[in-house]
């Protein structure tokens, strides 16, 4: 991986956007290393947007690895004279997240319609909705004993889609100090979901 950051000329000095343009680039020919760098830069963000949209945390990861194989097929399509890199691949993200929770809702109508033909009872699609309240509402009570440091840095990171170094910007702190603040937070939010459960 050394090698590549080395070869595509992705100095540490340069921000992730460009970095993501020069490693679509090298992917586009074929190369599985840039690939390979590509993956570790912006996989943490196609999670976090895909994870707002879809929710279902086996689900969001299965369309963030989808994504992920879409970038390696069809890199040669990004056109930089359209937008960032980053922003071609959250379009990406988005789309595929977007579609998976449409057919989800299609497949569940589909059962729905079926079971009534049967004559069967349909799911009970209010208690459904009443327990994914309940989830959100107790990740919200979990958030809330986090410091506000803590909590502006998960926030970014797993809602909003910002990868770790731009979080380090957008709060004007050290990359290190962000790291820290995230993995406690994250370590604290574990502990309080633990026992919601």
């Amino acid at each position: 991986m050394r090698g590549t950051r080395g070869r595509a000329g992705c100095g540490p000095q340069e921000g992730p956007g460009r970095q993501a343009e020069e490693l679509l680039g090298l992917v586009a020919g074929g190369d599985q290393r840039a690939f390979e760098e590509l993956y570790g830069l912006v996989s943490g963000p196609v999670f976090g947007l895909v994870r707002r949209v879809v929710r279902d945390p086996a689900q969001s990861e299965e369309v963030a690895q989808e994504v992920l194989l879409e970038l390696w097929r069809s890199a040669g399509r990004f056109d930089p004279g359209r937008g960032s890199a980053l922003s071609w691949i959250l379009t990406l993200a988005h789309r595929r997240a977007v579609d998976r929770v449409r057919s989800a809702r299609a497949a569940g109508e589909r059962e729905q319609r079926e079971a009534l033909r049967a004559g069967e009872p349909a799911f009970d699609q209010v208690a459904e909705e009443v327990e994914a309240g309940l989830e959100r509402e107790w990740v919200r009570r979990c958030l809330t004993r986090l410091t506000a440091l803590q909590r502006q840095s998960v926030t970014l990171a797993y809602y909003d889609g910002y990868t770790y170094r731009e979080v380090a910007e957008r709060l004007s702190l050290p990359l290190g100090t962000v790291k820290t603040r995230m993995r406690d937070g994250l370590t604290r939010l574990r502990q309080c979901l633990g026992g919601a459960a």
